[in-house]
């Protein structure tokens, strides 16, 4: 699909594709700049890619919810896709299908994703939790981003997609070396990343292959088995879509909690008068969550691509044109969070996008929250206090801003 390009504006010195932006940390000064200036941004990376940028808390609203003017079809990830533009998973994963197919695969996956389930996950975390916890009392610390935010998804695929804590742990592996295809601490970084990030997807549809083979032979309660099983329009699922959609679950669940789990309690750390306060406080865990999650942001965009032409704040998008809707930027937006630069586990109203919203919010968001509460519920009962004890390092990531490094030690 071709996309016209010239004499698109750009703010000089700013490309959303450089990753050491983000590790830097100077995208929030970056986006800033944006929604003061040109909040429909266009970006014109090194790395060839060529998209449009929303930056305000409105103009991500508006195109989240308005499916028909723009599509999922491209991918979630700018660049996400080996052989075209277009993700080859448009259509067969629920986040790259648009209406209608994508309610009718709503419709099987929800149940996997219901309050019920929710629960069961929050029992099987409190117990993964409650061990991590006591392993590092007795310890004296711990890397709190490998030695406890991980056992959060754990516990969800072991409830989700019937499987054990070892092959939790697994795929919580696999699944972080794919969003981390362009981490040296998790792959090697040479060749072309487009090729290593095709190879590493194809080691997590072996794991799937392994488990849905179990299910043709031992059906259960599982997201798998109702994959297995489900009709979508009449007919079932082929098992390149059992694969695509058990990780858009895995991936979804996976980062997203152990990501926020880990900058929250940064946050706390690095606002030790708001870690005092949810200490003496601990009702305040619900608000706490809820900063959490505008505050990492750890889902930094989603890509759209325009249907037909649409013209938006004076600026014209042209039909086939990628479109970024930039969470982390709506949720720093002066003009619909009051001092959005500070960390406060108070805030309310906390209209977050975190999950984003309209057909596309996150269907593992009810998991999620409950999995984030009860470990800050749980680090709250049991009276441990955690500071920092050595350099945080982050995901070499502009999608998923999420932190590989957090040296904590017991305080008390």
């Amino acid at each position: 699909m071709s996309v016209r390009t010239e004499n698109k504006p750009q703010t000089a010195g700013i490309d959303l594709t450089d990753v050491d932006l983000f590790v830097r940390g100077d995208h929030t000064a970056a986006f800033a700049t944006l929604r003061a200036e040109q909040p429909i941004y266009w970006n014109e990376g090194a790395d060839g890619s060529r998209f449009w940028a929303l930056t305000t808390y409105d103009d991500v609203l508006w195109a989240y919810r308005d499916h028909e003017t723009f599509s999922s079809g491209r991918g979630a990830i700018v660049g996400g896709s080996l052989h075209s533009e277009d993700d080859t998973s448009a259509g067969r994963m629920l986040v790259t299908t648009d209406l209608p197919r994508h309610r009718m695969l709503k419709q099987v996956i929800h149940p996997s994703m219901s309050a019920t389930i929710a629960k069961r996950v929050a029992a099987q975390v409190a117990e993964l939790v409650g061990r991590a916890l006591e392993r590092t009392r007795a310890d004296g610390g711990c890397d709190f981003s490998t030695d406890i935010a991980p056992e959060l998804p754990a516990g969800a695929l072991m409830v989700i997609m019937g499987v054990d804590h070892e092959q939790a742990q697994h795929l919580i592996g696999l699944t972080r070396r794919m969003v981390g295809y362009r981490d040296e601490i998790f792959v090697d970084t040479g060749g072309d990343a487009r090729l290593r990030l095709a190879w590493l997807q194809a080691e997590v549809f072996e794991f799937f292959a392994d488990i849905v083979a179990e299910r043709r032979r031992n059906p259960g309660d599982d997201l798998v088995s109702a994959l297995l099983t489900s009709e979508v329009n009449g007919r079932r699922l082929t098992e390149e879509e059992i694969f695509f959609n058990c990780m858009n679950v895995a991936v979804g669940g996976n980062e997203t909690s152990s990501y926020t789990a880990c900058t929250g309690l940064l946050a706390l750390m690095d606002h030790p008068e708001q870690y005092r306060r949810l200490r003496e406080t601990p009702e305040l865990t619900g608000t706490a969550v809820e900063e959490m999650l505008r505050w990492s942001s750890t889902n930094a965009y989603v890509q759209r691509v325009a249907k037909r032409d649409v013209v938006r704040g004076g600026v014209e998008i042209k039909a086939g044109e990628s479109v970024t809707l930039w969470n982390y930027s709506a949720n720093r937006d002066e003009t619909k969070f009051q001092d959005p630069h500070l960390f406060d586990i108070t805030r309310t109203p906390n209209r977050h996008l975190t999950y984003g919203s309209g057909l596309h919010r996150c269907i593992g968001a009810p998991i999620a929250q409950a999995e984030l509460s009860l470990l800050f519920d749980r680090m709250t009962e049991s009276g441990l206090t955690f500071r920092l004890a050595g350099e945080v390092r982050r995901l070499r990531s502009n999608f998923l801003l999420g932190i590989t490094r957090l040296p904590v030690e017991v305080v008390s």
